[in-house]
């Protein structure tokens, strides 16, 4: 495969990582896709189990998501700017702190943007515990669901 197949696979998963964080988007759809289309061009071993790892980590993750309440984030006074303060918080923390940053990351995107909105350390960890009950826990399971398979991805791309 080649540099140009590969940063478009890139970009339609960096889509789909970003489109986990809008409503209405399939985020997490875009993402295999992206992987479906990588296994495709490039038929290796390495790239069909990164294909089906992503197939069961994604159902995997719709079933967490199922057992969590719906998202209603918007009631909660969700904005998008709050969305893209936990997205980057989500992306930086993933990679800082390989894997599991990006729980932290996220929640502590949505806590700084909450402090800088409210002023407040208390009332900025009660809207972070609102949004998370309100349904940001679902958005997470998503977002680290489809930030582990880029991972995986891009471990298979440079690595393997």
């Amino acid at each position: 495969m080649g540099v140009v197949d590969l940063l478009l696979v890139g970009l339609v998963i960096l889509l789909g990582v970003g489109g986990v964080l809008v409503p209405g988007v399939p985020g997490s759809w875009l993402v295999w896709a992206a992987i479906m289309w990588w296994a495709l061009k490039d038929p290796q071993p390495l790239a069909w189990a990164v294909l089906v790892g992503a197939t069961v980590v994604l159902f995997l993750s719709q079933v967490v998501r199922w057992s969590l309440p719906p998202r209603q984030l918007r009631a909660s006074g969700a904005t998008p700017r709050m969305a893209v303060y936990a997205g980057v918080g989500a992306f930086l923390g993933f990679f800082l702190v390989p894997v599991l940053g990006a729980i932290p990351g996220f929640m502590g995107g949505i806590y700084l943007e909450e402090r800088l909105r409210l002023g407040r350390h208390r009332e900025a960890r009660a809207a972070l515990r609102t949004a998370m009950h309100s349904g940001g826990s679902s958005v997470l399971a998503e977002l680290f669901t489809c930030l582990l398979i880029m991972g995986a991805w891009l471990g298979a791309v440079f690595w393997g």
